[in-house]
């Protein structure tokens, strides 16, 4: 075969999943065949007139500067981790035209972006690091070079938290028994035992280690207040719906243990500490951990109407309306709203038809969280169910969201995209999603046509093209 021109702009890793692809025909074809995935990567270097795959890809990174850019990325990460405001400082001036156009991946949760964009080192460091200013964060920073004073004792201790360093953390917490009932000096004020959540605090140190669950029986035992309360999400958060609400603990698979650990020692399930004021359940709903929602409900967390919609609670959901259809007080619209919005995100398909049927409008733009409909919800998550049942109201299909002015097509293609590499059966309802609304008169953006990723995959081209198919019959 003819080597192929490069494109002007180039991607590794849709190569890489050109490959993959490939490699699946292989196999679809010839069940028995004994080529691997590398054999995929030079089929394609080859493809392109390159003699392997690492040459292929060595002229892809020399050709966008990955490497080299990735390089600078991490030198002003740590810079800005470390407070080196000077090296910071020649880094954006040095290459200011990447870090304000660009988003490299970061290397941490939250990394150098956004406030890479809006402010000198100093304020970037001082944003970052959860101060209010520069000289508050240079008071820390001083302190910190002292290594007997407080601050520094409490900082060392924060890394052992979320590093997992069990056994230099129990014995911190014996020399300085003080420490359990410290707090930081940046705005959040968290204590040790916040550091758990790894949630609202300082990004490079949100991490759950392995070893989170005894890492807070640790402090627990050290006399850490299990409801003690930090000031992150407008205040009130404890540990318990920091880890409720963090993404990080349960993609550890540590939420649950934590939950538990937590609960056993005395942590109150009906408090508002998920921050923002909100039932502990509504507040893992609102930031995409159903999970947790659930397991919580089930330990007994209180549920008002936005919470039972959300966890698919339809017996409770109906205790808060009268015979007439009407909503029983303390009841209102903007729970009702909200309660809709979370059971259509999370496929509450039942929950759903109940609440249109008691006078939610499936076209109507709902406040939380990007002014997006029902529709946008339920193609984003995948359930197929619930798009049937809201497409039974024929409800607007053209409405924009007002966060990233995506309609819910637009949605559907970007959860389908977002799952393109992952398990193929968490991918698989995206297609009859993307069919159902392009069928019922979705508008189709031309781009979706011309990418690339889309023609790779032969079912999302065909849904996406199954408009034309209809045209080119009733012509």
């Amino acid at each position: 075969m003819a080597a192929r021109d490069l494109p002007a702009r180039l991607n590794l890793e849709q190569y890489k999943k050109q490959a993959k692809e490939l490699l699946k025909r292989w196999t679809a074809s010839d069940p028995q065949t004994t080529r691997k995935l590398a054999d995929a990567q030079y089929a394609i270097a080859r493809e392109h007139g390159f003699e392997t795959w690492k040459t292929f890809t060595d002229e892809i990174a020399r050709r966008t500067g990955l490497p080299y850019k990735a390089t600078i990325w991490k030198s002003a990460e740590d810079a800005l981790v470390a407070g080196d405001d000077v090296s910071l400082a020649r880094l954006l001036r040095e290459h200011e035209k990447m870090f304000r156009t660009e988003q490299p991946r970061s290397s941490w949760f939250g990394g150098l972006t956004p406030d890479d964009k809006d402010g000198d080192a100093r304020t970037i460091i001082a944003r970052t690091h959860l101060f209010e200013n520069w000289e508050q964060f240079a008071e820390l920073a001083g302190n910190v070079k002292h290594s007997s004073s407080p601050i520094a004792r409490f900082e060392r201790a924060v890394d052992a938290v979320v590093s997992g360093d069990a056994a230099s953390l129990d014995r911190m917490l014996r020399e300085y028994p003080e420490l359990v009932r410290a707090r930081s000096a940046r705005t959040h004020h968290s204590m040790l035992l916040h550091y758990i959540g790894a949630n609202g605090v300082e990004s490079w140190r949100q991490r759950t280690p392995k070893n989170a669950v005894q890492i807070l029986e640790i402090l627990l035992a050290a006399g850490a207040e299990v409801d003690t309360t930090a000031d992150m999400y407008n205040g009130g958060c404890t540990t318990l719906g920091l880890v409720a609400t963090s993404c990080h603990p349960r993609d550890a698979g540590l939420q649950q243990p934590l939950i538990d650990v937590l609960l056993a020692h005395g942590a109150r399930i009906d408090s508002l500490g998920g921050g923002n004021s909100s039932p502990i359940v509504n507040s893992c709903l609102a930031n995409g951990r159903p999970e947790a929602a659930e397991y919580l409900s089930g330990r007994g967390a209180p549920l008002d109407l936005e919470g039972a919609a959300g966890v698919g609670r339809l017996d409770l959901v109906q205790s808060f309306f009268n015979q007439d259809g009407s909503l029983k007080p303390p009841a209102t619209i903007a729970p009702l709203k909200d309660g809709f919005t979370w059971a259509c995100e999370y496929g509450r398909t039942d929950v759903v038809e109940y609440l249109l049927d008691h006078g939610v409008d499936a076209s109507e733009v709902l406040p939380r969280p990007h002014k997006q409909t029902g529709l946008h919800w339920a193609a984003y998550g995948g359930h197929v169910d619930t798009v049937k049942a809201l497409l039974k109201r024929r409800p607007r299909l053209d409405v924009r969201d007002a966060s990233f002015g995506g309609t819910p097509l637009g949605w559907a293609v970007h959860g389908w995209w977002e799952r393109r590499d992952g398990d193929p059966a968490r991918r698989e309802p995206y297609y009859e999603i993307v069919a159902l609304l392009v069928a019922a008169g979705a508008p189709v953006e031309p781009h979706w046509l011309n990418n690339e990723h889309a023609q790779i995959d032969p079912r999302m081209f065909a849904a996406l093209t199954i408009w034309r198919e209809s045209a080119h019959r009733n012509e």
